[in-house]
C-alpha cells in the first residue's frame, strides 16, 4: 500500500492551499483517513481526519473553522482545503490511513498507513 501527498508549497499568510493523497494498492480498502503535521522542531499532530461509514469529520482546536477535509472512499482519496493559513501552519503534512474498523480517532496509532509528506510553508 503507498500513499502519496502532494499540493503543498510556499503560500503568504491569508492564502489557501489543497493538499490530496491518494492510496492506493492492490485490494486496498481504508475505513478512515485523516491528515497530521510536523513543524520543524515539534512532534507530529492531529490536523484533522474522516471516516467513510458512517461519515464523521474530526478537527483538531488550531484549524478547525479554516480546514476542510473531505474525499472519496471509492477512490481511497482524501483532501485537504486550507485556508486563511497563519505561519504557524508551517509544517510538513502527513497523510494516513487506517483499516480497522471502530479505530477512528485524532490520534496516530490508530492508522495503519502513512505517506511520505508534503510541505506547506506560510510567509508573514
Amino acid at each position: 500500500v503507498q500513499l502519496q501527498a502532494f499540493g503543498g508549497r510556499l503560500v503568504q499568510a491569508g492564502g489557501s492551499l489543497r493538499l490530496s493523497c491518494a492510496a492506493s494498492g492492490h485490494s486496498f480498502s481504508s475505513r478512515f483517513m485523516g491528515w497530521f503535521r510536523q513543524a520543524p522542531g515539534k512532534e507530529r499532530e492531529f490536523v484533522a481526519a474522516i471516516n467513510w461509514s458512517p461519515s464523521v469529520t474530526y478537527y483538531a482546536d488550531s484549524v478547525s473553522g479554516r480546514f476542510t477535509i473531505s474525499g472519496d472512499d471509492a477512490k481511497n482519496t482524501v483532501y485537504l482545503q486550507t485556508n486563511s493559513l497563519k505561519p504557524e501552519d508551517t509544517a510538513v503534512y502527513y497523510c494516513a490511513a487506517g483499516v480497522v474498523a471502530g479505530q477512528f480517532s485524532r490520534l496516530m496509532a490508530g492508522y495503519d498507513y502513512w505517506g511520505q509528506g508534503t510541505l506547506v510553508t506560510v510567509s508573514s
